[in-house]
């Protein structure tokens, strides 16, 4: 019986794949070293706080309610996972999986929140609900590309740290 449970060890040391790279996993690495992850939270607190002021220019009010609201311009959602699938790609390679993976979440995210009603629904041409319950293109435009400016910002920073 040990012949074979060493001959199985053998067998799975071998045809079990290597780790993968040091930029998955590191001891050293903590969540507020994870490039990715402070990108996208970077960007969710940029799209967030600008809908605060951008509520102050056009109605000449402080709206707090702005900083935890969803809707409006920018989107924040989409801010938040285009800034991670692009740093995904910036840190891991855009050729790999997980950036593919990361791309994929971001185009359904950003597909979901463009949200209409079908036009036989009797609510269809309630402006405020509508308003509430998705993002106009333009918003999720403008929330991508806050998405994508963070997430290069973020990485040439982290390339002017690393290198110094």
């Amino acid at each position: 019986m040990d012949d074979i449970t060493a001959s199985l060890v053998s067998l799975l040391q071998n045809t079990v794949p290597s780790p993968p790279p040091s930029s998955y996993s590191s001891s050293s690495s903590t969540v507020f070293t994870n490039y990715p992850f402070i990108s996208a939270i970077i960007a969710f607190a940029l799209a967030q706080s600008s809908k605060f002021f951008i509520t102050w220019y056009k109605e000449r009010r402080w709206d707090f309610k702005q900083l935890i609201s969803s809707g409006g311009m920018p989107s924040s959602h989409s801010a938040t996972v285009t800034a991670l699938a692009i740093a995904i790609g910036f840190q891991d390679g855009f050729g790999g999986s997980v950036f593919a993976i990361a791309m994929i979440l971001a185009c359904v995210v950003l597909n979901q929140i463009v949200f209409e009603l079908p036009a036989e629904h009797p609510l269809a041409e309630t402006r405020p609900l509508r308003e509430l319950l998705g993002h106009t293109p333009s918003q999720v435009i403008v929330g991508a590309l806050l998405g994508f400016v963070t997430a290069v910002i973020a990485h040439l920073i982290r390339k002017a740290t690393t290198q110094a």
